[in-house]
């Protein structure tokens, strides 16, 4: 028999519940504060300080979306992209790639099922030493219109005051779509069942010198089977490692990469905005995964997810999170380098 209806005040306070750990575990994917902010403003510091749950970070792991594996294979670039870009990346050839699928939380030993936030990391690097790098999250849009307003949130997430995110979300209604998402949103079962999201502008410019405001996204090409997240609790905690790992044994892994151009007037600078869906698209690539490999040793330990790693061709727009992800990217990565005697390297390859 289907469960009795909550009453609205308290479905709207558990929705609020249910958002406020989903931020605080999603966090670091999107961790923005541009080290160009004055510091007595918001500094990369102030946010790895929100970031950090209540124990202290894990030593010597990502200061969040502390959990992943590696994983290395191909792109294929099919050449439609040159007729937005001249970055070599999208002229027609097969490209190295390596990348990491991760969760938001800065627990890495986190229960896969208890995290709503799922990212992936992705470096493109074809034989003439340029690269393209970025960072990708499942939602459709961001939580948080500015970093100073991301900055409130985690502090919101963090808070002992049970109606912070409340007031939090009352005071940032743009905020609405996220949290929408994130309670309502299909689950999976599989990384390879997942869409990803590049939720930040860029510009590409193309062999004539235009320029054309530009989003990415990775479209699975396995089918997609909505899974309830009670049916993922009764799975292992790391259900995703092992299944992804199982699957690429029994074949390479694909995803469907399509960029999609802005209109004028469509809104660069804000990531909670999504542009209509009549868009135009284009279908600029095969993502082809090809080996899994635990991260302790693997080759996506050390790599920054940096997004402001673009090749000629492209680059940042007036969006100001991707200078402020690379600033918190370098601070967290020097935290974690000089912590990896508590993160031992192994070679006993993925768990099982």
């Amino acid at each position: 028999m289907p469960e009795p209806r909550p009453s609205p005040a308290r479905s709207v306070l558990g929705s609020l519940v249910l958002i406020g750990v989903v931020i605080a575990g999603s966090a670091a994917a999107f961790a923005y504060t541009a080290g160009w902010l004055s510091p007595e403003r918001l500094t990369p510091w102030k946010m790895l300080e929100a970031l950090a749950p209540p124990s202290g970070p894990a030593l010597g792991y990502r200061r969040n979306h502390a959990k992943g594996i590696c994983f290395t294979g191909v792109f294929e670039s099919n050449g439609n992209g040159a007729a937005i870009s001249r970055a070599s990346v999208l002229a027609a050839g097969q490209y190295a790639a390596l990348g990491r699928f991760n969760l938001g939380t800065p627990n890495p030993d986190a229960a896969d099922a208890s995290v709503r936030v799922r990212g992936l990391g992705l470096r493109i690097m074809p034989p003439n030493g340029q690269e393209w790098r970025m960072a990708m999250i499942n939602a459709p849009v961001f939580a948080a219109s500015t970093p100073e307003g991301f900055h409130e949130l985690l502090v919101a997430a963090g808070s002992k005051d049970p109606n912070a995110m409340k007031v939090f979300a009352e005071a940032h209604p743009e905020f609405a779509p996220f949290g929408a998402w994130a309670k309502n949103a299909p689950w999976t079962g599989s990384y390879a069942e997942d869409r990803f999201n590049g939720l930040n502008s860029f510009v590409f410019t193309d062999s004539s010198g235009a320029d054309h405001a530009v989003r990415w996204s990775l479209l699975p090409q396995e089918q997609v089977v909505p899974v309830t997240q009670d049916d993922l609790k009764k799975l292992d905690p790391d259900f995703l490692e092992q299944e992804i790992t199982q699957r690429v044994r029994s074949g390479p892994q694909r995803w469907t990469m399509t960029v999609t151009v802005a209109n004028p007037g469509d809104p660069t600078a804000d990531p909670t905005k999504a542009w209509p869906e009549d868009r135009r698209t284009i279908e600029v690539g095969t993502l082809v995964v090809q080996r899994i490999e635990a991260e302790a040793d693997g080759p996506c330990r050390d790599i920054n997810f940096d997004p402001t790693v673009l090749p000629p061709g492209m680059r940042t727009s007036d969006d100001p999170f991707p200078a402020a992800r690379s600033s918190v990217y370098a601070k967290s990565y020097d935290l974690r380098t000089a912590e990896a005697k508590d993160y031992p390297r192994t070679v006993t390859g993925p768990k099982p």
